[in-house]
C-alpha cells in the first residue's frame, strides 16, 4: 500500500494553528499519534529559540532524540531548506557539526549548494530525500548522477492550480521515467492541491505524504484538530483505494 508521510509543521507559524507542535515533546507526541493514524516516516522542522527554524545540532538532536523515544523505529526526517540557513557554505557547516543524525533529510535541488549537501549528508550516512519542484530540477538530479545518493525523490507539485500542479508532476515523473531513475518516488501539493495530488500519487502508487505542513483543511475543506486526523484521513483513502481495485 502507499507509503504516507507525516509532515508535523514545516513553516508554519504558531497561530495558524492551535495544535501546530513546536518543541521536542510536542512534536513527539504528535509523531506518536501520526503513526499511530497509519504515518510510515515523520518529517518536521525543529525550531530554536523564539520557533525560529534552525540546523544547529542543539536544536536537531533534542528533537530527533524524542521522536525516538516517542516512536521507536520510525524514519525522522528534517528539512534543510535554504530559508533555514540562506548561507550554503554555513548550512554545510551545521550539518557536519550534527551529533545526532537524523534517518532522512530533505535537499531542495533547486537551492544553492544542493547538490554538495547531498553528498555530504550521504557521508555522514543520513538518507538524502531530493526535492524535485520543476523539470528543471529533475534534469539536475539526472546530470549530477544524484539518484546514486537519494534514499526517495520527492516530487513537490505545490501550485495553487491543481491542473497545473499535476501536469508539472508528470513533466517531472516523464524526466525520471526517460532516464530511467529508479529511486522511490513520493508526490504531495500543498494547500488547494494537497489532496488532488495526494489522490493521483495513490492512483499512481507512489508514496505521498499529509500533515499540517501542507494543508489545515480535511478533502472537504473544514479545519482539522491536528496531524493525526490528517493523516489518519489519507490512509483511509489509501485504503479505499486499494478496496475498489486500484492494484497499488
Amino acid at each position: 500500500m502507499t507509503l504516507i508521510k507525516a509532515c508535523l509543521n514545516g513553516t508554519r507559524r504558531p497561530e495558524e494553528h492551535p495544535a501546530l507542535p513546536l518543541t521536542p515533546a510536542q512534536i513527539a507526541a504528535d509523531s506518536r499519534a501520526a503513526v499511530a493514524a497509519g504515518a510510515s516516516i515523520v518529517h518536521v522542522h525543529p525550531r530554536g529559540r523564539g520557533g525560529r527554524e534552525s540546523l544547529a545540532p542543539d536544536v536537531i538532536a533534542p528533537v530527533v532524540r524524542a521522536i525516538r523515544g516517542a516512536a521507536p523505529g520510525v524514519p525522522i526526517g528534517v528539512s534543510t531548506g535554504a530559508w533555514i540557513e540562506p548561507d550554503a557554505a554555513a548550512r554545510l557547516a551545521a550539518v557536519r557539526a550534527w551529533t545526532v543524525l537524523p534517518d532522512l533529510a530533505s535537499v531542495n535541488l533547486s537551492e544553492e549548494g544542493s547538490v554538495d549537501l547531498a553528498y555530504v549528508l550521504a557521508h555522514l550516512g543520513v538518507g538524502v530525500e531530493a526535492g524535485v519542484w520543476t523539470e528543471a530540477d529533475a534534469e539536475l538530479l539526472v546530470e549530477r548522477d544524484l539518484a546514486a545518493v537519494c534514499t526517495r525523490i520527492l516530487i513537490e507539485v505545490e501550485r495553487a492550480d491543481v491542473g497545473e500542479a499535476l501536469d508539472e508532476a508528470g513533466r517531472i515523473l516523464a524526466v525520471l521515467d526517460r532516464h530511467d531513475i529508479a529511486v522511490p518516488r513520493l508526490l504531495h501539493g500543498a494547500n488547494e492541491s494537497a489532496w488532488p495530488v495526494l489522490d493521483a500519487a495513490i492512483a499512481a502508487g507512489l508514496d505521498t505524504r499529509i500533515g499540517l505542513e501542507d494543508t489545515l483543511l480535511d478533502p472537504e475543506g473544514r479545519r482539522v484538530s491536528g496531524n493525526a486526523t490528517l493523516v489518519r484521513i489519507a490512509t483511509d483513502r489509501a485504503l479505499a483505494a486499494r478496496s475498489a481495485g486500484n492494484p497499488h
